[in-house]
Formats: structure tokens, sequence, C-alpha cells
């Protein structure tokens, strides 16, 4: 074992022991945002009380913008309490984005990653969980449907992006290629997901989940049929240590019909890619990116 992936074993490790204690603040499905209430309805104006008598302004010191304890930029002085300005990068268009997470894990994984999106712009992140007691990919995907189109309709928006870690790729994969889904997704975003089978299957083929990672299970075998015409755009992340994707290679898209890039990472380990900075930092500049044509897969994410 090279001194790279011994790291990121380690470095792995500790990233699961300090996810072992939030994984309980994530075992319910995240609700929804509340609508915000209507406007009260229009009425007589109602007058004012009579203006006390004219002298001469007071200045008063002007008090110093509040500087939210997060850091973010502080809200104008007309805006509703507790608000906090938006990045130059928000804005009405920027699509809502999707997290989906890997097997028997659940939303708690993406604590890091769902900050730096809304730190960077991005008003509207969710992140979906399915249950450990799921057994087939095609019924996570029709979950994952479900659950797009109500984002859709509290949004306003016609599409979302999709980060998936592992298993959850693998799923959101499955509903934009077999179940329609390009039709609302832009953009999906893969972590370490076993795209062409894992060998490492196998050796918990228990579960039928696992058995449906296998390289020669029949959900892999619908996914490397013809996908004319898919409109969404892909971007897998693949790592050279990652111990879980046997071989490594298999975390990429190789398909003639999608738009695919695949962005390698080293030294970074399967549990570490949606908490690592450097991973989130790219994973931004995919979404930001995502109507740019990108053929360039070069350029790895290290932390050696």
């Amino acid at each position: 074992m090279g001194l790279a992936r011994i790291r990121a074993t380690v470095l792995d490790l500790a990233i699961l022991a300090g996810h072992l204690l939030l994984y309980p603040t994530g075992l319910l499905q995240e609700r929804p945002p509340a609508t915000p209430p209507a406007a009260p309805p229009a009425g007589p104006p109602r007058e004012s009380p009579a203006a006390p008598p004219a002298g001469p302004p007071r200045e008063s010191p002007a008090a110093p913008p509040a500087t939210p304890p997060d850091g973010s930029p502080a809200a104008p002085a007309d805006a509703a309490p507790g608000a906090v300005a938006a990045l130059p990068t928000d804005g009405p268009d920027r699509r809502p984005v999707l997290l989906l997470h890997g097997f028997i894990d659940n939303r708690s994984v993406f604590v890091l990653l769902r900050r730096s999106l809304r730190r960077h712009g991005r008003r509207h992140v969710e992140a979906l969980n399915y249950s450990p007691l799921t057994c087939d990919i095609r019924a996570a995907a029709a979950l994952l449907d479900r659950h797009v189109r109500q984002i859709c309709a509290r949004t306003g928006h016609s599409r979302v992006d999709v980060v998936g870690h592992s298993l959850g790729g693998l799923i959101a994969r499955y509903y934009v290629q077999r179940l329609g889904g390009d039709a609302r997704v832009h953009t999906l975003v893969t972590l370490g997901t076993p795209h062409s089978g894992t060998r490492t299957a196998p050796l918990l083929a228990a579960h039928p989940l696992v058995r449906q990672m296998c390289p020669d299970s029949d959900v892999i075998e619908e996914l490397r049929r013809p996908a004319p015409d898919c409109r969404t755009r892909f971007v897998s992340f693949w790592s050279d240590v990652d111990q879980l994707m046997i071989p490594a290679e298999t975390a990429r898209i190789d398909h003639p019909d999608l738009r695919a890039r695949s962005v390698p990472v080293k030294g970074i380990g399967h549990l570490a890619l949606p908490v690592h900075h450097a991973v989130a930092a790219r994973v931004r500049e995919a979404l930001d990116a995502a109507d740019e044509v990108d053929a360039d897969a070069s350029g790895a994410v290290s932390v050696a």
C-alpha cells in the first residue's frame, strides 16, 4: 500500500469517526422550506399621527453594518431582520441543488458541502434521504423523481442540479437515463460513483442494492444501453485512492451518448469526497460552468 493510499485511509477513518457523531442528525427526512406568507390585501391608507413640530434635524451617529457570526456579508438596511446579503453570484436564475447520499448513509454527510454551496450563492439546497430498507435502485430513482418534481413546483424552476455521492450518484444517473429525468436535471455531479460497477460489491452482496452495483448487474447493463438525446450534463469525480471503487476508473462515466466530463482527484478517499474543501470547490465550479461545453478533463484535485 502506497503512502498516498495510507494517508487517504487514515483521513477516511477520521471522517468516519466524526460522521458517526453527526449521523443521528440526518436520520429524519428533511422538511421542505416554508413558503413565505402572502402579503396582506391592499386597503385604504391609514392616517399617520401628526408629526411633531419641525426643528433642526439632529444627526445620529451611523451604526456600522452588522456582520453575521458566520462571516457572510451583511444585509442591506431595509432588509428583513436576520437576513443576509446574497453573494454577487446569487440570482433568480440559479437552479436548486439536490444532494443524494450513498449506501447506508443519510443527508448528514453533506453538512460541509451544503454550507459551501450556500455561502457561494446557491439559495436553494436540499438533501434527500432514501430508506436503508430500499432494495432496488429503480425504486430509489422513482422517489427521486417525485422529490425533484416537488422542488420544481415549490421554487418555480423547471430544472435542478443534482450532486450524488457513491450509490446516490448511481440512483440519480438511473433516474436521468432510464426514467426521463433528463427533462428536469440540468447537471448531475457524481462523487465516487460506481458507474461501471465495482468489484468490492460482491464482498457485501447480501444486500440487493450492493448486488446492483456489481459490474455484471442488470442495472449497470441498463446504464450501458443507448441514451440518445439525453439533455443532462454529467460531471464525475473519481479518485486514484478510492478504496471502494475497484478499479478506480469505474467512477468515471464512459458512455458515447452522454455529455460527460470526468474529473480526477488525487489523494482523497471515498468517504472524504463529499466533505473535502478542495472537492467542494470543484463541485461549485462544475455547477457554475454547467452551461459551458468543456471537453478538457485534465486538472486533478490534490491534497499532496
